[in-house]
């Protein structure tokens, strides 16, 4: 069972996380073999202010 995780900042359209996994479904399922049935996808939303690179967050960036 392929078991795909993303990680995103939060903040995107549902109609778009649903593209998303949509596709990584397909392409899990093409490039494994594997069945529709058996594949996961987990999308985790991260806050703005729970994102660093640098000792600096992405809410920081923003202002």
């Amino acid at each position: 069972m392929p078991l795909i995780e993303v990680t995103l900042v939060e903040g995107r359209p549902y109609e778009r996380l649903r593209s998303l996994i949509s596709e990584l479904t397909a392409a899990a399922e093409h490039s494994l073999d594997a069945p529709r049935s058996s594949i996961r996808v987990v999308i985790r939303e991260v806050p703005t202010t729970h994102w660093a690179a640098g000792d600096v967050t992405i809410a920081e960036r923003g202002s």
